[in-house]
Parts: structure tokens; sequence; C-alpha cells
């Protein structure tokens, strides 16, 4: 399990979805940025501004991004990537999908 030493943590939640996705944002001393969050069970869109790695941690989930019409299944240990200035649909059967979410250099 993945740890992140000499970070800041912003103890307000980003919430979404009435509270079905809640994540909380890492800020690294280079500046780069990463939110570790929780999926409750649903199907949930979202927009890129800027390109990210979805990294899951625990639970499962089914991935497809905006413009195919390919659905990919990840597990725990895996991880997709999104373009920017694109988003992506996220299905969670049931339990909890645990992610790290890094957002990338354009």
């Amino acid at each position: 399990m993945p740890s992140f030493p000499n970070v800041t943590v912003d103890a307000k939640a980003n919430v979404y979805f009435d509270g079905r996705v809640v994540s909380h944002s890492v800020h690294f001393p280079d500046g780069t940025k990463k939110t570790l969050g929780l999926i409750y069970p649903g199907d949930y869109h979202f927009g890129t501004a800027a390109p990210e790695r979805m990294e899951i941690i625990a639970g499962s989930c089914v991935v497809s991004m905006d413009g195919t019409a390919e659905s990919l299944s990840i597990a725990a240990g895996q991880a997709f990537e999104v373009s920017a200035n694109s988003g992506f649909t996220i299905s969670v059967g049931d339990g909890i999908c645990e992610y790290i979410c890094s957002f990338l250099p354009a």
C-alpha cells in the first residue's frame, strides 16, 4: 500500500454525486498533486482538464472513455489514464472502489 511522506493534505473533502464519490487532495513538495478517494456503487461521469492516471488500490470498477464504446474492467493493483480535455464514466458494481488519482504533466 503506498504511503506519501512529507506531504500536505487538504482536510476539506472533495465531495461529488451527493457523497457517493469523496476524495482528499494531497500536495507534494515538488508542486504535484494527487487525490485519494472512495467511490461507492453507481455510475459516474468525470471530465478532465489535465491528463490523469487513476490507480485502483482496493475494489474494482468498469471504465469507459469518452468517445469510445470500449469498457475496461479495472481491479485493485491496476490503473488507467485519461487524456486532458476529455472524460470518462466509472462504474462500481458493489463494495467500495478506492483510488489514487495523479494529475500528469500536460
